[in-house]
């Protein structure tokens, strides 16, 4: 690729979109051109509006670059978003339709009909949606994208290659959510020290519906659900980084446990046979031992990207049970956004702005 991508961020200084500055230094596709957050911020350099809570440096790329409003007026071919939900459904859909493409991480459009709730390594068939959406959105050439909730998204990258092998039915998940999900300043230590917070606002009732939109099919112009039912019970935990979720699986068809650890282990999808920069070599990784995965060892395997799952075992209520890691910052957040767009790149849906 001769000439990198112009992209801006929205939210920068947020817990997200410092992620994105983080994973887009150096990008070989892509380069920071525009930065906006919050009217406080705005006119500042970035080192001064931003209080850095990522482990590693700021990037020096960024340091001096200026914070501009959250106006669809950067100088940039897409934006990605990690703005609060607060006030990122109108922001989002106004850059959408000034021609910008927005790669969100913000639960507002997600489940709207017309709107990719995009996996890469899942559902890359339903990109067909964007035509759908710009005539519907009156949009000329702008659209958006999201990605999932954080813990969706890695319970679906271990759902993708059962529903396909063996069909899912039902599945249970309890979840153990790190605080940085939470952003900044996020749970008061008081609340969170010596505790397990058995409740996080709205995160059930997304990873029981966001699964079946993204294992859906495209069809007709819309997105019919997949059919298997999903419960979720979701707690935060006294950890930084790194969703680490116990789930059960009933299946249509049951395989043995050398087959059902078989089919997780050897997935591969569109993304690793596009070789996309940010793309696992393993979207799914297995690891052994009786006490594994854990966060603070796991949540960087394949930099992040992937689902490391462990602990593979029969179930006496459903067919089998193990644990599995998500790092809810990268895969569950920028990183998930910058593989939609490395996707939109090499299918040729990007149109430059700049």
């Amino acid at each position: 690729m001769k000439q990198k991508w112009k992209v801006g961020i929205l939210g920068a200084t947020g817990t997200v979109g410092q992620r994105f500055i983080q994973l887009l230094e150096k990008h070989p596709w892509f380069e920071v051109a525009g930065i906006a957050a919050s009217d406080r911020s705005v006119g500042k350099p970035y080192q001064q509006a931003c209080q850095w809570k990522i482990s590693g440096h700021m990037p020096e790329y960024v340091r001096t670059m200026k914070v501009n409003d959250c106006a669809p007026n950067l100088e940039c071919d897409l934006v990605f978003s990690g703005l609060p939900s607060s006030i990122a459904g109108e922001v989002e859909s106004a850059f959408a339709k000034a021609g910008y493409a927005v790669l969100s991480n913000s639960k507002n459009h997600r489940m709207d009909e017309d709107v990719p709730l995009l996996v890469p390594e899942i559902n890359s068939e339903h990109l067909a949606l964007l035509q759908i959406q710009q005539r519907n959105q009156n949009y000329q050439s702008g659209y958006i994208i999201t990605n999932p909730n954080c813990s969706t998204m890695a319970l679906v990258l271990a759902m993708a290659p059962l529903d396909v092998a063996f069909g899912i039915e039902k599945v249970h998940v309890v979840t153990m959510q790190a605080l940085s999900g939470a952003g900044y300043p996020g749970v008061a230590s008081l609340d969170i020290i010596d505790n397990v917070i058995p409740y996080i606002a709205d995160e059930e009732e997304k990873i029981e519906i966001e699964p079946r939109k993204i294992l859906g099919k495209f069809e007709d112009g819309k997105i019919v659900f997949a059919d298997f039912k999903i419960s979720a019970q979701c707690h935060r935990v006294n950890v930084l980084d790194g969703h680490l979720e116990a789930v059960s699986f009933a299946l249509k068809h049951r395989p043995s446990l050398e087959q059902f650890i078989e089919a997780l282990k050897s997935y591969r999808s569109l993304p690793q046979r596009l070789e996309l920069p940010s793309a696992p070599r393993f979207p799914v990784v297995h690891v052994e031992g009786a006490d594994r995965p854990q966060p603070r060892f796991d949540r960087e395997v394949e930099n992040g990207m992937a689902t490391v799952v462990g602990r593979i075992r029969p179930c006496s209520v459903f067919d089998f049970k193990l644990d599995l890691l998500g790092h809810n910052t990268i895969r569950g957040a920028a990183g998930a956004a910058i593989l939609n767009a490395e996707l939109l790149v090499q299918q040729k849906l990007l149109k430059a702005r700049s």
